[in-house]
């Protein structure tokens, strides 16, 4: 089922990548509390985009974070991004870019996860290795939202004890929730 969603995802037209994702939409802004510590993403071609909402909420006052992944193998901890607009303080990661080793490790309030797949319900399908799942687990009480496309939501997921419900899901075109 992972492999279909990608594809899927995949064959969107890249050009409209960047016209969506612009700003979180109002009623999901509100889940976030003044001042929280914002975990995202670095997406890659076929995830929903998370760039710009970096960029929105830095712009607002939060601060931001993303995953740092020091081995293949590692758990994931997040470490705060101070320079969504420039970049500059981002690696080479084992998954991609990824904040500078040097930048503090934070805990983020609000998270925001990248999605294979999705039900209307608030269930999820990540990229299978439970990063996301592994990091909520370890860090109860956060809200956690999720980021997908349209092309992406499916009547029922084969769903695992250690699978995290998600606060909302934002797409391009609907927002699922708050649950």
């Amino acid at each position: 089922m992972r492999k279909a969603r990608r594809e899927h995802a995949a064959s969107l037209d890249p050009s409209v990548h960047a016209l969506l994702f612009r700003r979180p939409p109002n009623p999901v802004l509100d889940l976030i509390p003044a001042g929280s510590i914002i975990g995202l993403y670095y997406n890659t071609p076929d995830e929903a985009p998370a760039l710009s909402y970096a960029r929105f909420l830095f712009e607002q006052g939060h601060t931001i974070a993303l995953p740092w992944i020091a081995t293949e193998d590692a758990p994931m901890l997040f470490r705060q991004w101070s320079d969504p607009i420039g970049e500059s303080d981002l690696e080479s990661g084992p998954y991609g870019p990824q904040p500078s080793a040097e930048n503090p490790i934070v805990v983020p309030d609000v998270l925001f996860c990248p999605l294979v797949a999705f039900t209307e319900r608030g269930e999820r399908m990540g990229q299978g290795g439970a990063f996301y799942d592994g990091w909520l687990g370890r860090n109860p009480g956060r809200i956690a939202i999720g980021m997908a496309w349209d092309v992406q939501k499916v009547d029922s997921l084969p769903l695992e004890p250690h699978d995290a419900p998600l606060k909302a899901i934002v797409t391009p075109t609907r927002l699922y929730g708050p649950f």
